[in-house]
């Protein structure tokens, strides 16, 4: 099962409005079904350079290990090599909080929201503000 394109703007939505609501930074969310395909993404009026890369490989690398970016950034500090074999295997990873898996009620997984632009724990705070604000699950780790 994956994301809808209808769950995937609401996701965004919702990150983006909990990013404005706490005066964060300006944030990109990036929302890939489970196979890792974009299904949405939004990158908001003064993010800087290179935001949609970092936000989308905090999704990847959380979809492609099963695992939320906060227990990515736990495995590279217990597992450095592993973590750079990875990267090279599967490609962009960045093990920092705000990839977060997105799981429906019952616990399939559907895809993953990264989101850049703030702190590391402000970006995983707006990914789970939008998945909640989709009626979705969360898991950052």
């Amino acid at each position: 099962m994956n994301i809808t394109l209808a769950q995937a703007r609401q996701v965004v939505a919702g990150a983006l409005a909990a990013g404005r609501a706490a005066s964060y930074k300006p944030l990109t969310v990036v929302v890939l079904d489970s196979g890792g395909h974009v299904v949405a993404v939004e990158r908001e009026d003064g993010a800087s350079t290179k935001r949609f890369e970092i936000a989308h490989a905090k999704a990847h690398g959380a979809v492609a290990l099963g695992l939320g970016s906060r227990a990515l950034m736990a495995r590279a500090e217990q597992q450095p090599y592993f973590i750079a074999a990875v990267t090279q295997t599967v490609g962009a990873l960045v093990p920092v909080p705000g990839g977060v898996l997105v799981r429906d009620a019952d616990g399939g997984l559907l895809g993953a929201v990264g989101v850049t632009g703030d702190t590391s724990d402000h970006d995983e705070l707006a990914a789970l503000a939008g998945i909640e604000a989709a009626g979705l699950v969360g898991q950052p780790d």
